[in-house]
């Protein structure tokens, strides 16, 4: 039997309990159709790139499949009647991968994502040092000029 990835989208307005109701109705349809199912993962509900059916966001679960084609066949068949089904895609693997899928596993570090590139604000790592200090240290500027001197040279 062939090995498969199962990633549906279930409707946002479903509750937790419907959507382990149509994991299960879909397991019993592999079953029954000489197959198995392996993992299921809840990836729980997450924004949409763009709108489905009126929905911004779905409900996405990824199944691993050990199952005959006309068992994967039929469960696509199902999954295309069903209104609480918004997309479904199924994909054929040499084998499971072990352990959790790269959509479980945590960050670890997220200021590893950008690697050695530099801080845009320097080295003081905030946008504009200590705000609430306007009169310390003026950088090599020097000394602001009296109000009444600059007012007089404007004129």
């Amino acid at each position: 039997m062939a090995l498969y990835e199962h990633v549906f989208l279930a409707r946002q307005d479903l509750s937790p309990q419907q959507i382990e109701a149509l994991v299960e109705q879909y397991k019993g349809v592999i079953e029954a159709n000489g197959g198995s199912v392996g993992r299921v993962e809840n990836w729980g509900l997450k924004s949409l790139t763009y709108r489905i059916n009126k929905n911004r966001k779905a409900y996405y679960t990824l199944m691993d499949l050990t199952a005959p084609a006309a068992a994967i066949q039929e469960m696509e068949r199902q999954m295309g009647l069903s209104e609480d089904v918004l997309r479904f895609m199924t994909i054929r693997v040499e084998a499971h991968e072990e352990g959790p899928s790269a959509m479980m596993q945590k960050r670890d570090d997220r200021s590893d994502r950008f690697g050695d590139r530099p801080s845009r604000f320097g080295d003081r790592g905030d946008r504009g040092g200590d705000r609430g200090d306007r009169g310390g240290d003026r950088g090599d500027r020097g000394p602001r000029r009296p109000r009444e001197a600059a007012e007089g040279a404007a004129e």
